[in-house]
C-alpha cells in the first residue's frame, strides 16, 4: 500500500491567495476558509495529539466536530478542535513534534 497523501480539495480554490500558518515553528500555506484539519491533512499532518490513556497518536476521525479527536493547540490556548476552527493568518498551531506522516 502506497504512502501518498490522500487528503486532497475535489475543486482547489483559485480565487482566495493563501495564507500562511505556523505548525511547530514552520510556515505553511492554507487557504482561506479551510478549517485547521484541512490544511493540517494537506500538509501530510496525520496525528494531532496522543491519548490520555494509552499515549498512542490520535488524529481527526469524524471531520465535523463530534468526536473531539482532533483537538490541538492554537496560539497558546486550551485545545481546540482542529475541524471546527477555521484557519487565519499568523495562527501558531502545535502538534507532537513526531507525528508526520512520511510520504
Amino acid at each position: 500500500m502506497s504512502n501518498a497523501l490522500r487528503f486532497h480539495p475535489l475543486q482547489p480554490s483559485t480565487d482566495e491567495h493563501p495564507v500562511t500558518i505556523w505548525v511547530n515553528g514552520q510556515a505553511l500555506p492554507a487557504q482561506p476558509g479551510w478549517s485547521v484539519a484541512a490544511a493540517l491533512l494537506s500538509h501530510g499532518y496525520t496525528a494531532f495529539r496522543h491519548g490520555a490513556v494509552d499515549g498512542r497518536p490520535k488524529g481527526p476521525f469524524c471531520l465535523m466536530g463530534a468526536c473531539f479527536e482532533c483537538l490541538v493547540r492554537i496560539d497558546g490556548s486550551p485545545p481546540l478542535q482542529a475541524c471546527m476552527t477555521q484557519v487565519r493568518a499568523g495562527m501558531q498551531i502545535e502538534l507532537p513534534r513526531d507525528d508526520r506522516a512520511q510520504s
